[in-house]
């Protein structure tokens, strides 16, 4: 009979703190980076091309957040 065992391991302490601080400000940095590029985009295209998307001009910030960070439900 075989078995399968799942070991993780976790670093604890300060090396543990220093880790997961880094990791939130990765995960941060990133949704900084969606949000921008979104924003970007959506502002690039015209008054014509938003419309076609059924958005506008003034919903881009809003879709450029919810991108980024999920829906405020």
């Amino acid at each position: 009979m075989a078995y399968a065992s799942v070991h993780s391991h976790r670093a604890s302490g300060l090396f543990g703190q220093i880790t997961a601080a880094f990791a939130a400000l990765g995960a941060a940095w990133h949704r900084s980076r969606v949000y921008v590029r979104t924003y970007n985009e959506l502002n690039a295209l015209s008054t014509r091309e938003l419309a076609d998307l059924g958005i506008s001009r003034s919903m881009i910030s809003r879709m450029a957040y919810e991108a980024a960070y999920g829906r405020d439900d």
